[in-house]
């Protein structure tokens, strides 16, 4: 569901695109300056962490490096070039090693708006055939692993489609373009309701999703962008029980439901915007997943190099 038109078209009148930081009434707007050929280099990290009663029991760090080049600029879009690079992984799996090594060079073509908000994956076949071409590689080296098979299919189920692609395969790139397209005032609150993907097949979590201006630095020419997102609890963790006893993940043993512990999903997300131009300069997401004591955390940090 399209971001702008959720906050509003009122926002998109208040524009003034020949400046994106004004100091007068304490508002920043997110505004893309790019020109064809324009290109920014950035070092990611991703990593995983499962926390029990405050023990970490499990941790997972991923890093690698993105070019992000505008090959297309026109009135109404910007055509940009992601390409993925320089993968290394610091887990003791070696399934989740060979997995990670299969994204190497791939280049995922985005359009976004005039503005810099993200549209659309353009190239999504190109990306789905060559990594089901890749993958079909794995199946010999994972033909050891118990379950290979259903992990072979998991992964195609991510690239299946142009909706599960960008709902689950690009977020690094869905990160970086989140605040573009709005305009933004100190102390103020935007706050909205979006839809966002289920990977349950069942219909789209509701969230709650909360926008502020943290700071703008002048003397920089930047500012920083916080946002909050809160899945419903009550849906997620409906839908996550009827999954696993569809499934029968927890065989005859799954719990009533009136038994199930509660779920919670929660995304933060902060992003060091330059001014003049639209492009990022840092921002670090960190989405949580909690329920009796134990937290997942994903934590993705974008550097422009």
């Amino acid at each position: 569901m399209n971001k702008l038109l959720i906050i509003g078209i009122a926002f998109l009148f208040t524009i003034n695109i020949s400046a994106q930081i004004n100091e007068k009434d304490s508002t920043v707007q997110v505004v893309a300056y790019w020109s064809k050929l324009d290109k920014q280099s950035y070092s990611v990290s991703y990593e995983k962490l499962k926390i029990k009663n405050k023990d970490t029991i499990f941790k997972e760090l991923m890093k690698y490096e993105i070019d992000v080049k505008v090959i297309d600029s026109t009135k109404n879009s910007y055509t940009t070039e992601w390409l993925y690079k320089n993968f290394t992984i610091d887990t003791d799996n070696e399934l989740v090693k060979k997995l990670t090594s299969i994204s190497n060079d791939i280049s995922v073509t985005i359009k976004t708006d005039e503005f810099g908000a993200f549209i659309e994956i353009v190239n999504w076949k190109d990306v789905r055939d060559y990594l089901t071409k890749v993958t079909k590689k794995l199946k010999k080296e994972l033909k050891d692993v118990p379950n290979y098979k259903k992990i072979i299919e998991n992964i195609m189920n991510v690239y299946s489609s142009k909706e599960s692609i960008e709902a689950n395969a690009i977020k690094d790139a869905i990160q970086f373009y989140s605040f573009h397209g709005v305009k933004y005032k100190l102390g103020e609150e935007i706050n909205v309701k979006l839809e966002l993907a289920n990977n349950f097949e069942g219909k789209p979590f509701e969230a709650d999703v909360t926008y502020t201006l943290d700071e703008i630095n002048s003397k920089d020419g930047n500012s920083i962008i916080r946002m909050k997102q809160t899945v419903n609890s009550e849906q997620l963790t409906n839908e996550t029980y009827n999954y696993l006893k569809k499934t029968g993940a927890f065989g005859n043993n799954i719990p009533d439901r009136k038994d199930f512990p509660s779920l919670t999903n929660e995304t933060f997300t902060a992003s060091r915007v330059h001014g003049e131009t639209g492009w990022i300069i840092y921002s670090i997401e960190t989405k949580e997943v909690s329920a009796e004591g134990t937290t997942n955390i994903e934590e993705r940090i974008i550097e422009i190099k």
